[in-house]
């Protein structure tokens, strides 16, 4: 059964920092594009971070540059998203997915999603 598992979430305060997980199973993460997305009440659904099969690319939105920083371990078949200096308005539902092109993780999110994990960022 084809699973994407994301972990890690939880309350913190402004400033401090959170390592999400999102742990696969049923497909060789590596072989996809991947990334975080994420949504708050109210709110669309937005893209993160997204990084290129091959791990040489990576996108980054504007908001959480310098402060995220997405990694894979391929023995693990798991992403992560490392988030430093977080602030309330990181605050969302954030969510992983698995795509077959790296625009499309971009542009679009991705053919396989996890169940979300909820961040919440207050003092």
């Amino acid at each position: 059964q084809l699973q994407l598992v994301e972990s890690g979430g939880g309350l913190v305060q402004p400033g401090g920092s959170l390592k999400l997980s999102c742990a696969a199973s049923g497909l060789v993460l590596e072989n996809f594009a991947a990334g975080w997305f994420r949504q708050a009440p109210g709110k669309e659904r937005e893209g993160v971070a997204c990084i290129s099969s091959s791990d040489e690319t990576t996108y980054y939105a504007d908001s959480v540059k310098g402060r995220f920083a997405l990694s894979r371990d391929n023995t693990k078949n798991t992403l992560y998203l490392q988030m430093n200096s977080l602030k309330p308005e990181d605050t969302a539902v954030y969510y992983c997915a698995a795509a077959p092109l790296f625009s499309m993780c971009v542009h679009l999110g991705g053919d396989y999603w996890g169940q979300g994990t909820q961040v919440t960022v207050s003092s």
